[in-house]
C-alpha cells in the first residue's frame, strides 16, 4: 500500500467515524442549530459503471477502483468488452506480422517497430483484461468462463511468442524494461522489497535483544525455553514483515498460502520424523525436565546440555565431544538429571583388612569427612560397614554435598582416605586367590 493510499485511507476513516469534537462543541453550545443536511451526490447507475471500467484508456487505479462494486452479470459484461478489445489488438498484430513475412524484406526496420508498438499496446490492455478476470473469479463467476477467458490471453501469448522473430521478442522487451510501468517499476520493487527485508531483519535483531531482556526476568521459565521463545518472536516477527511488505508492494501472496495450504499433507508425511522431533522438542521446552548447563544421561549418552533446538538436543561430554541427539530418542527414553536438585550424595565405598578393627576404621572415615570443607553437615553422612566380603570388609561412605562439587569431593577424599590408610597402617586388601598345589604318589604316574 503507498503512502498516498495509507493516509488517503486514514483520513476517510475519520471523516467516516466522526471526530469527537462535534460532541464537545454541542456541549458548550446546547442552543445551537443543526445544520442542515445536504442530499447525497447521486451514485452512478450501474450501467455506467460497466461503460466507464470498459473504456480502452482507462488507468489500472482507475480500473481496479471501478470493479469492486460490479456484480457477477456485470463483470461478465465487462470482461466480454475487454475480451474484444484484447482480440481486436490481437487481429492488428496478426495482420501486420503477416503483411511482414509476405514483404520482399521481412527485416524491415520499421514494420518490427511498428509491430512492438502494437505488442506493447496490447500488453496493456490484457493488464486490465486480467484484472477484470480475477475480480470475476474471486465473486463467485463461472468457473469455465474464467478458464476460457484466460485460456484465450494464454493461448494468443504462447501462439505469438513461438512465431514471432527473436529480434521482435528482444526489442519487445528492451521497451519493457524502459518503461516506467515496466522494467523500472519492476526494479524499484525489488529494491523497495530488498530494503525492507533488511530493516525488518534490523528491526527483529533489536526487538529479540529486549524481548531477551524482558523474559529473563522470569526466573521460573527455564533457559531452553526462554531461548525458544526469543527465537520464535524474531523469525514470527520477520516473516510478519515479510507479508506486510509484499502486500504493500501489490504482490498477491494469495496463492502462496493455498499452495502451502495444499502441500501440507504431504509435507506431513514427508517430514513426519523432523515433525516428530519438533514436537518432542516442544514437550522438553514445556515440561522442562532438565536446563542448559545440566549434566544428563539419556540414551547412552552423558553430558552437559549446550543448547536444545527443534530437532535436536546438544550434548557436551567430559571429554568435550558435541553430541547431537534427536529430540524424539530424547523425550521416548528415561532422562537422568544429575544437577537438577542442589544438593548430591557422593558413594564410596572403601575395603578394609580383615584383622584391622572394624571401629577404628569407622572413625578414620568420620573423621575425614568431618574434615573436608566441602561435606555438608546436614543431612549427616552414612558411614557404616556394608559386607563381609572375599578379601575385605568393606565399608560405605556416603556424605552429602552441594551438586557443583561432586566431583572434587569424590576424588579428594578418596586419596584423604587412602593416605589415612597407610598412615595409620590399615591395609586396603586387594582380591586374593590361594592356590594349592597337591603331589601325586609316584604310583599314580
Amino acid at each position: 500500500m503507498s503512502t498516498v493510499r495509507f493516509w488517503t485511507l486514514l483520513i476517510a476513516a475519520f471523516v467516516a467515524f466522526g471526530f469527537p469534537t462535534s460532541a464537545l462543541a454541542q456541549e458548550a453550545e446546547p442552543d445551537r442549530q443543526e445544520p442542515e443536511v445536504t442530499e447525497a451526490p447521486a451514485e452512478p447507475a450501474p450501467d455506467e459503471l460497466v461503460a466507464l471500467a470498459s473504456r480502452p484508456n482507462i488507468s489500472v487505479a482507475q480500473l481496479s477502483h471501478l470493479l469492486v462494486p460490479l456484480t457477477v452479470e456485470e463483470l461478465e459484461e465487462v470482461s466480454e468488452t475487454w475480451l474484444q478489445l484484447v482480440r481486436g489488438k490481437t487481429a492488428e498484430i496478426a495482420r501486420a506480422q503477416a503483411e511482414r513475412v509476405s514483404s520482399e524484406n521481412p527485416s524491415d526496420e520499421a514494420k518490427i517497430a511498428a509491430i512492438v508498438g502494437l505488442v506493447e499496446q496490447r500488453a496493456r490492455l490484457l493488464e486490465r483484461y486480467t484484472l477484470v478476470v480475477d475480480s470475476l473469479e474471486r465473486k463467485g463467476g463461472n468457473l469455465d468462463l474464467v478458464q476460457k477467458l484466460r485460456s484465450y490471453r494464454q493461448g494468443i501469448l504462447y501462439e505469438e511468442t513461438a512465431l514471432a522473430p527473436a529480434r521482435a521478442l528482444l526489442g519487445s522487451f528492451i521497451e519493457w524494461l524502459g518503461r516506467p510501468d515496466g522494467g523500472i517499476a519492476v526494479l524499484w520493487r525489488i529494491f523497495v522489497a530488498f530494503l525492507a527485508v533488511a530493516a525488518i531483519i534490523l528491526v527483529a535483531r533489536i526487538a529479540r535483544g529486549f524481548v531477551k531482556l524482558w523474559i529473563g526476568r522470569f526466573t521460573k521459565i527455564s533457559k531452553l525455553l526462554q531461548a525458544f521463545i526469543v527465537g520464535a518472536f524474531f523469525w514470527l516477527f520477520i516473516l510478519a514483515g515479510i507479508i506486510i511488505v509484499l502486500a504493500s508492494i501489490d504482490v498477491d501472496i494469495t496463492p502462496v498460502f493455498a499452495l502451502i495450504g495444499g502441500a501440507s499433507f504431504i509435507l506431513a508425511f514427508a517430514f513426519q520424523d523432523t515433525l516428530g522431533n519438533l514436537a518432542s522438542g516442544l514437550m522438553i521446552m514445556i515440561n522442562q525436565p532438565f536446563d542448559e548447563g545440566d549434566y544428563i544421561e539419556v540414551g547412552g549418552v552423558g553430558g552437559t546440555v549446550k543448547n536444545v533446538n527443534m530437532v535436536g538436543t546438544t550434548v557436551a561430554t567430559p571429554d568435550n565431544r558435541i553430541i547431537v541427539v534427536p529430540n524424539k530418542n530424547v523425550w521416548g527414553n528415561v532422562i537422568v538429571n544429575a544437577t537438577a536438585s542442589e544438593t548430591r550424595r557422593v558413594d564410596l565405598e572403601f575395603g578394609a583388612s580383615y584383622e584391622d578393627s572394624i571401629q577404628e576404621v569407622l572413625d578414620l572415615l568420620k573423621e575425614q569427612v568431618a574434615a573436608h570443607p566441602k561435606v555438608l553437615s546436614e543431612p549427616a553422612a552414612d558411614i557404616r560397614p556394608a559386607e563381609l566380603g572375599a578379601s575385605a570388609v568393606n565399608f560405605v561412605c556416603r556424605p552429602w554435598v552441594k551438586a557443583e562439587d561432586y566431583w572434587d569431593v569424590k576424588c579428594e577424599l578418596t586419596q584423604k582416605v587412602k593416605e589415612a590408610f597407610d598412615a595409620r597402617g590399615l591395609a586396603m586388601p586387594f582380591p586374593q586367590q590361594d592356590v594349592h598345589v597337591k603331589s601325586l604318589p609316584k604310583d599314580a604316574k
